[in-house]
């Protein structure tokens, strides 16, 4: 069955794209796109084959992706050299390794298949504004899901308790400046910490080093929560 599509209107809109087998799920998307300003609807495809060709002809800005038609987590290497890929996961992919292995694959933005109009809408946006996006309530998930903690894997250092707060903050969702305003200290020093967390988890960006954090057991269930109001530091 050939991909639905729409031709690129020259307005400079995102693009968006959605590979998924189910016709309700497409015509949802391409509806919301249509009502969203700054969105543009590129088309549709019911499998990965057809939605790579989509892809590769009409040029998408995002291309959201069913798990369900991805259940090795490959298809994000196929297409992210050229295209943001949103992966939205079912509870049957909900797992550590899945989503990390997605991320590492050049997934640029992870959230759940369930999740309302609105939080794709912001997904799609973040993923092409930010590069990333990562939902929390997703996190707090894949962090219920691990067992036991481990200990990390191949960490040179070990992170700061610092460190992690603003890692376990990152996982959250929190940008910089929202990170700062949690613990009392300058953005700067948040920007300090977070090149400090890149280099420890030998990751290339925010949502990679989140990634890697869940694999290696750096973050699991059994951290505590990082408070969300407390009193301003001497010293970070």
């Amino acid at each position: 069955m050939p991909p639905s599509t729409n031709q690129r209107p020259a307005n400079g809109a995102v693009g968006v794209a959605l590979i998924d087998g189910v016709p309700l799920v497409r015509e949802g998307l391409a509806a919301l796109v249509h009502r969203t300003p700054g969105l543009r609807w590129i088309g549709a495809a019911e499998n990965p084959s057809v939605g790579v060709r989509l892809c590769e002809r009409l040029r998408p800005d995002v291309v959201v992706v069913d798990a369900g038609l991805d259940p090795r987590g490959q298809l994000g290497r196929v297409l992210s050299g050229s295209h943001s890929v949103v992966l939205m996961v079912d509870d049957a992919h909900l797992s550590t390794q899945y989503v990390a292995n997605a991320i590492t694959g050049g997934v640029r933005g992870v959230i759940r298949r369930a999740a309302q109009p609105g939080q794709l809408i912001q997904a799609i946006q973040s993923v092409y504004t930010d590069g990333r996006y990562l939902d929390a309530t997703l996190t707090t998930d894949l962090t219920a899901s691990v067992a036991r903690p481990r200990r990390p894997a191949n960490l040179r250092q070990p992170l700061s308790q610092r460190e992690h707060e603003v890692l376990r903050l990152i996982a959250d969702g929190l940008e910089n400046q929202a990170i700062a305003n949690v613990l009392f200290v300058s953005v700067e020093t948040i920007r300090t910490h977070v090149k400090s967390i890149l280099r420890k988890l030998a990751s290339r960006d925010r949502t990679h080093a989140v990634a890697v954090a869940f694999r290696s057991g750096v973050l699991t269930v059994e951290d505590d929560a990082v408070p969300r109001s407390r009193a301003p530091e001497g010293s970070t």
